[in-house]
């Protein structure tokens, strides 16, 4: 992928599509897998890398955070009190394990962050608030 990226500036293939099987193993599903429960409060462990964070100041805390993996993107709800106990890798890190409940209302789906883990990411950058 390295390669792919140095020579032509794109790759083929999705960096967390290299770690898929690590995931899986972890009890991992993936963005796409996550999305189709379509099961309002079922738990859910989805791995992937943050794209996007952003915390509009009119949401009282609430931070959003999309994460994506070869399958597709999913919103990810973090509650203020979840934020602070999980700040490091939450706001700092690119890859993540993220435990969470699926919230699915009026056809959209969410994960609301319960816990953040960190797996190592190089190359990625993810498009922050300041």
């Amino acid at each position: 992928m390295q390669a792919d990226l140095w020579s032509t500036g794109i790759s083929p293939r999705h960096p967390v599509s290299f770690l898929r099987s690590r995931l899986e193993a972890e009890g991992c599903l993936t963005v796409a897998a996550a999305l189709a429960l379509r099961r309002h409060g079922r738990r859910a462990r989805v791995g992937g890398v943050i794209t996007h964070r952003q915390r509009p100041s009119t949401a009282a805390g609430v931070r959003f955070l999309n994460l994506e993996d070869e399958t597709g993107l999913l919103n990810v709800v973090v509650l203020p009190q979840v934020w602070d106990a999980h700040y490091e890798v939450a706001r700092k890190a690119i890859g993540v394990v993220i435990d969470g409940v699926i919230e699915h209302q009026d056809g959209v789906t969410n994960l609301v962050a319960h816990r953040f883990e960190h797996w190592p990411v190089t190359g990625i950058r993810s498009r922050d608030f300041r």
